[in-house]
């Protein structure tokens, strides 16, 4: 597998490619940006430590050397600006990212190839990709709520003083402010979560708006998020790679599944060397279906107002 990272100069991009070399999987890793001499140190600095890594072919690329690619991973975007409000920085994300992907049309993307998509906002640029690359849908697809996934069992594997290995809860819906806690499905070593005495109303409460408040907890203490983004970034693309056939919540074009139609957001979704292979309608309570319905009508709101 050949994978292309779009904006790999960038802090999540970098770490990306960082971590998909540790896991010596993916045998060519292509850094894009459009910085070519931030590409070229990013590359360069992955080569040097090929010696211990691995032997994976790693580069700095172009669109028209990127055209073969099997997998495309765009971590590009913009950051906001002060007094900007949350639609401008939508709609300059949307205007760069359809750039991005018509440079990758115009190089002429290969039939199979898979886009997956982790700039902001994850779940209306996903559905523009899904919209303008002309691809099959299943080929398309989002981080969605993988990190926010990662963050919520990772709280609450520390509060708990458990291995968080052990412990398995999902976030679906949008990766945002409508974003869905779901503790029906919450476990601890296959062990149903919501039964415990000490996982109540008010831990549950307390340990949701931590996870909301992760990323800006992140960004103002160190800029950003990278280091488990990128973790997330490479369970996903090793599902793909490996066909391992994982249950995961990325983001993808959901069409029936919780009665939501032709919107992009995380729903417990099957990853295999596909794309997306099918979707899985967990049994959820009533509030987290509702929560869900919700988080795709904001979602279907925010697309109306998107200059694309």
């Amino acid at each position: 597998m050949k994978v292309t990272i779009i904006g790999g100069g960038g802090r999540v991009g970098s770490c990306a490619a960082f971590a998909l070399q540790c896991a010596g999987l993916v045998p060519e890793i292509a850094i894009l940006d459009a910085n070519r001499d931030l590409a070229e140190g990013e590359a360069l600095d992955l080569v040097h430590g090929s010696a211990f890594a691995g032997d994976q072919r790693i580069y700095a690329s172009d669109y028209a050397r990127a055209a073969d690619s099997d997998l495309f991973l765009i971590t590009a975007g913009l950051r906001r600006k002060p007094d900007e409000s949350r639609l401008d920085l939508i709609n300059r994300n949307v205007t760069l990212f359809v750039q991005i992907l018509d440079s990758i049309k115009a190089a002429g993307l290969r039939p199979g190839a898979h886009i997956f998509v982790v700039s902001n906002p994850v779940d209306i640029l996903t559905q523009l990709a899904v919209a303008r690359l002309g691809l099959p849908w299943n080929q398309v697809y989002g981080l969605g709520t993988m990190l926010d996934s990662s963050r919520f069992s990772s709280l609450i594997a520390a509060e708990l003083k458990l291995p968080a290995s052990q412990v398995k809860a999902l976030i679906l819906g949008e990766h945002g402010d409508s974003m869905v806690p779901i503790w029906s499905s919450a476990a601890i070593n296959g062990l149903p979560l919501a039964g415990l005495p000490e996982c109540g109303p008010a831990f549950q409460g307390t340990i949701f708006e931590r996870t909301k408040g992760s990323g800006a907890e992140v960004i103002k203490r160190k800029g950003g998020a990278g280091w488990a983004v990128a973790i997330a970034i490479r369970d996903v693309i090793h599902s793909v790679l490996l066909d391992k056939k994982q249950l995961l919540p990325v983001s993808s074009l959901v069409n029936g599944a919780y009665e939501i139609q032709n919107t992009c957001l995380s729903v417990p979704t099957i990853m295999s060397r596909k794309g997306v292979e099918s979707h899985v309608e967990l049994k959820l309570w009533p509030r987290e279906l509702m929560g869900l319905q919700q988080s795709a009508r904001a979602l279907q709101d925010t697309l109306r107002k998107v200059k694309a």
